[in-house]
């Protein structure tokens, strides 16, 4: 029998985040590469362990492989231990049928096993898809300070972006009393970030009652929330004011890799002397060449530049040759930028080769929009890529083999 833990943390890493495009077609999007050295999955496994909070669940399903062997047995997030750590949770088939994940909610549900496990006095549900740093241990505090039942942690948000978000309203005392699912009107600026503090009793309730009904999403922000405001549970907003972004797009996931750069960046890491761990393989120092120029920029270990890198975020292993430009760009582990070639307003993911000569993308202030190159594709010398274009497989083959587009 395990022994009682007081929180189990329950992480939703299952969507296929179909607006990342190419950067998800062959792997689940919380394992997209993000500022230099970690994957987004870093994020909300660091808060865990930085909270004291050392069990989790990770639930899985889309494009699993990429993400299972990061995460591999938690050593490098201190969440490799014999009671609790962390576990992988996909879909299976149990004695009656077996079922996908139908929505976040169901996703909990089909793990109630393994939370029951540790018989814990609480829950804490996190997404995978978001970059921020938070101390869960307070929110914990929190939700039991109040005499809570569900407790949402929330961000104040502009009322023009307050439609995107399901929104909160609550009293002077943070208790909510309102909640809209993206509403078109909405009347309050407190935005869920998906993340909950359950009393474990409570959760169970709920999500068996919701797997009853067929009528359901089966989704915590259309049903299990307004489920139980409904039956007049006690449910409180915990306001968070640090770095928060959902970088479900390529738009926001740009944003928040430029959100690093600058003399003062509006996200720094760590903070506050809380780490973010990652599986980050030892590299050789950075080579930085007698003709190499670099402005405003990120340059992880291992990489080599002999061009001019402006304004940009670079992975471990990056080579830019000489005469080469990178401007305003995201670009992963392993990508070779060769002589003269010119990358701009763009996110090429890991082991991409960009041809001499070759330009991918158009400045930013005149261009269509972000240009990104999928993982392991190799763009011939002295060839277009259009701005805004998304480079996966099947748009390379078409486009670009062989370099025909001159």
């Amino acid at each position: 029998m395990f022994k009682k833990k007081e929180c189990v943390a329950m992480l939703l890493a299952g969507g296929q985040g179909s607006r990342l495009y190419a950067l998800t077609e062959k792997t689940a999007k919380p394992a997209v590469s993000f500022g230099g050295k970690y994957r987004i999955i870093d994020f909300p496994l660091s808060n865990c362990v930085n909270s004291g909070i050392d069990t989790v669940g990770v639930l899985t399903q889309y494009q699993p492989l990429v993400l299972n062997e990061y995460i591999g047995n938690g050593q490098p997030w201190d969440l490799d231990r014999t009671y609790g750590g962390v576990k992988i949770l996909p879909p299976y088939q149990g004695m009656k049928k077996a079922d996908w994940y139908s929505g976040t909610a169901n996703a909990i549900y089909q793990n109630l096993t393994f939370i029951k496990r540790y018989n814990p006095d609480y829950v804490l549900i996190l997404s995978g898809d978001h970059i921020y740093q938070m101390q869960y241990d307070a929110m914990l505090e929190y939700h039991k300070q109040m005499g809570a039942d569900c407790t949402i942690a929330v961000i104040d948000v502009p009322i023009e972006e307050a439609s995107r978000f399901g929104i909160m309203s609550a009293d002077e005392n943070g208790k909510v009393f309102k909640f809209s699912e993206k509403p078109k009107n909405p009347d309050s600026t407190l935005a869920s970030m998906g993340i909950y503090i359950f009393n474990a009793d409570k959760l169970e309730k709920y999500l068996e009652a919701d797997e009853l009904d067929p009528a359901s999403s089966k989704d915590f922000g259309k049903n299990i929330i307004p489920n139980m405001l409904a039956a007049g549970e006690k449910m409180y907003a915990y306001p968070f004011e640090g770095y928060w972004k959902d970088v479900g797009t390529i738009d926001s996931l740009w944003e928040a890799n430029m959100d690093l750069l600058g003399d003062k960046p509006t996200l720094t890491i760590p903070k506050n002397g809380r780490r973010v761990f990652s599986r980050t393989e030892a590299s050789a120092p950075q080579f930085i060449g007698a003709d190499a120029e670099i402005t405003n920029s990120l340059i992880t270990e291992g990489c080599e530049i002999n061009g001019t890198v402006i304004n940009s975020v670079l992975f471990n292993g990056v080579k830019v040759e000489k005469g080469a430009v990178v401007k305003d760009s995201v670009v992963m582990n392993g990508v070779i930028i060769k002589k003269n070639a010119k990358v701009d307003y763009a996110i090429l993911d890991s082991d991409v080769t960009i041809g001499e000569g070759t330009t991918v993308g158009k400045d930013k202030e005149a261009s269509k929009g972000i240009t990104v190159i999928g993982a392991g594709l190799d763009i011939a010398n002295n060839i277009t890529v259009e701005d805004g274009a998304m480079v996966n497989d099947s748009y390379y083959n078409e486009n670009l083999k062989g370099g025909d587009n001159k």
